[in-house]
């Protein structure tokens, strides 16, 4: 399964990498020998960069062109990453209830044969990174670049690298937690997303808010579930507990901001409207003729 990259300098560099990042981080999990993209990190490098440059690139091609529609591409790509989220999210609950897990500190050897249904579940959870790459290029496709946030990019190009690692060397174990709660996660955001490309449907989507809120919830829950490994420790290793304990934090600081940024500003901005008598809010949606023609003159201008 190996990806085979040409040339005798990148077999090289290859070899140089992986030898300093035994040296580093000490030996690989053998159970994931030869799997598709895991035997060099060269290729995870590659596309994390590849994804930087085109975010980089890419509103800068699309300034002078107009945006793509991409509406059925979207429905397809969302349901199918829903789908996906859901068999993760199912085969991890599954496996870690076979496996016997503790939820206070579990090691990555003694579930038995769960441990390689685990192992499998979250490589494709660790693949799912890859595909995920797509929500940017269709934002900057469809000129969304508005959505393209500091906090977007940093989750998207970290997390294909950090589960690069713990697939090498910690692949399941006390991993599982953090990667099933996010699978649940990306059932409910994906769906969201996938009815949110149909127009029709898009008053009808009100739980945006609450999915920003259950992935606040699901980094504390993950920080956590991660301290009591710590706290009560077992044969995982405990840098890695650190380092994930770390980049939760990062997380919660970044969607914090984000949250209140999104929803607390335009809560306010909303109640000083609705105190000045220009709209007139009825179950959380805005109702007024001057909203009323905005949304028709956008329909008129782009049809997506």
């Amino acid at each position: 399964m190996a990806l085979q990259i040409p040339g005798y300098r990148m077999e090289l560099l290859d070899k140089t990498i992986n030898s300093y990042l035994d040296v580093w981080l000490g030996p690989r999990d053998p159970r994931v020998k030869g799997w598709l993209l895991l035997e060099n990190y060269t290729p995870t490098f590659i596309f994390s960069v590849l994804y930087l440059l085109i975010v980089w690139l890419g509103p800068k091609y699309m300034r002078n062109k107009q945006p793509f529609s991409c509406r059925g591409i979207l429905v397809v790509y969302n349901l199918g990453l829903t789908l996906l989220s859901l068999y993760m999210f199912y085969e991890l609950v599954t496996g870690v209830w076979e496996g016997g897990y503790n939820f206070f500190c579990q090691d990555t050897h003694s579930g038995g044969e769960a441990d390689m249904k685990i192992i499998r579940v979250l490589w494709w959870y660790y693949f799912s990174k890859l595909i995920e790459f797509m929500d940017t290029f269709f934002f900057i496709v469809r000129k969304n670049n508005h959505q393209i946030t500091v906090l977007h990019v940093y989750h998207h190009a970290t997390m294909l690298n950090i589960w690069w690692f713990v697939m090498n060397w910690v692949p399941c174990g006390h991993s599982y937690f953090g990667a099933t709660l996010n699978s649940f996660i990306h059932v409910l955001m994906y769906s969201y997303y996938g009815l949110s490309a149909v127009p029709a449907m898009r008053p009808y989507l009100w739980w945006k808010k609450y999915i920003t809120q259950g992935q606040l919830t699901q980094f504390v829950l993950t920080i956590f579930q991660t301290s009591c490994g710590v706290v009560w420790p077992c044969a995982f290793p405990q840098g890695w507990l650190y380092f994930q304990i770390s980049y939760m934090i990062s997380l919660i600081i970044l969607f914090t901001n984000f949250y209140i940024q999104t929803y607390n500003k335009k809560a306010s901005s909303r109640r000083k409207e609705y105190q000045n008598g220009s709209t007139a809010t009825v179950n959380g949606y805005t109702n007024s003729f001057s909203s009323l023609e905005n949304n028709v003159k956008q329909r008129k201008q782009r049809k997506d």
